[in-house]
């Protein structure tokens, strides 16, 4: 038993962690004559090691997770999804929002095929929460940084929140709500050609480097904030806004991610970060989904697609799941941590 939880502490601290990068970094900028227990030091380090370990960890997953959703284009996850009804359609469409690798704005022009095409408004919303929240990597890069209890449960609660937001929204009856050219459109079925291996490894390839080019923006400006936060702000101040002793501490957190914009792996070094400094866990976690499912812009594209009324029951639902969960976390923090 002991040297089971010994392999799996190495796996998660230097293979998922890159623990061994960090140490590799820190000796290369001594060597350079540059002190890594300052503040500029520190905050260089921290840098390099999180930009270079989120890169490589992005690269491997979205290539791996591109090639699994290379089985299931659009036409195909919607022939699975009409095959279910009630709350077990809900179920899939949240579970198949993790193999889509999209931030929110990517998942909206989805939401609207799937909306199109016939399918339950409540099952496409189910969809539509689950797959920026929640996803494999997130899963996996969570695991690297906050440990393999946190990563599952931050899943369970992002797949709740999803069936639950979807359900409801079905439950309401709200189908005048959507835009009258998504009600009205018409989907067509293309036929799916047969992808061979080479396919499904260029088609992989080319997300990668497709999603890499839409992140990589907010994963250095993650990264820089993160930095900051790390080596530059005091721990007490992080302690008295964002610590037990601020019981509005997740609302804050929550109201503050979502006029942000990144997707879960911008907004990672942030959280590491905060956790660092003594936020607590359900704080941190409720800004990470605030930003992810809420963020301005992706409610300014979904506002194109349905109606004010709609819109403001699906911030509300989000909102509220969000904070009930951080609260939560924040609750059984000194279990999972």
């Amino acid at each position: 038993m002991e040297a089971l939880k010994t392999g799996w502490n190495f796996f998660q601290n230097e293979i998922l962690g890159m623990s061994w990068l960090n140490r590799l970094i820190g000796n290369l900028l001594e060597s350079a004559g540059l002190d890594i227990d300052s503040r500029i030091g520190g905050s260089i380090q921290f840098f390099l090691y999180d930009v270079i370990k989120i890169m490589v960890l992005l690269g491997v997953l979205i290539f791996i997770i591109s090639y699994i959703q290379s089985y299931f284009p659009p036409e195909k996850t919607k022939k699975i999804l009409g095959r279910f009804h009630g709350i077990g359609a809900n179920i899939i469409a949240a579970l198949l929002g993790t193999v889509t690798p999209f931030c929110s704005c990517s998942s909206i022009p989805l939401f609207i095929g799937f909306t199109s095409a016939g399918l339950p408004l409540g099952v496409t919303f189910s969809f539509l929460i689950s797959s920026p929240m929640v996803d494999l990597g997130s899963l996996v890069l969570l695991m690297s940084i906050f440990g393999w209890k946190v990563a599952v449960v931050y899943v369970i609660v992002g797949l709740i929140i999803a069936v639950i937001g979807g359900t409801m929204i079905e439950k309401l009856h709200l189908e005048n709500e959507v835009e009258e050219y998504i009600r009205k459109g018409k989907s067509i079925d293309v036929p799916q050609s047969e992808l061979y291996f080479k396919d499904r490894v260029k088609y992989a390839f080319e997300q990668v480097l497709a999603t890499i080019k839409k992140v990589v923006l907010y994963i250095l400006i993650g990264v820089g904030i993160g930095a900051v936060i790390h080596n530059w702000i005091p721990e007490d101040i992080i302690i008295k806004i964002l610590g037990d002793g601020n019981p509005l501490g997740v609302v804050l957190a929550t109201i503050c991610g979502i006029p942000m914009y990144a997707d879960i792996f911008g907004t990672i070094p942030i959280a590491e970060a905060l956790l660092a400094k003594g936020a607590l866990l359900g704080v941190v976690l409720s800004f990470m989904m605030a930003v992810t499912t809420l963020s301005l812009p992706s409610m300014i594209m979904l506002r194109k697609a349905v109606k004010p009324k709609l819109l403001a029951i699906f911030i509300a639902i989000c909102t509220v799941g969000i904070i009930i969960v951080g609260y939560l976390f924040n609750a059984f923090q000194y279990l999972l941590i």
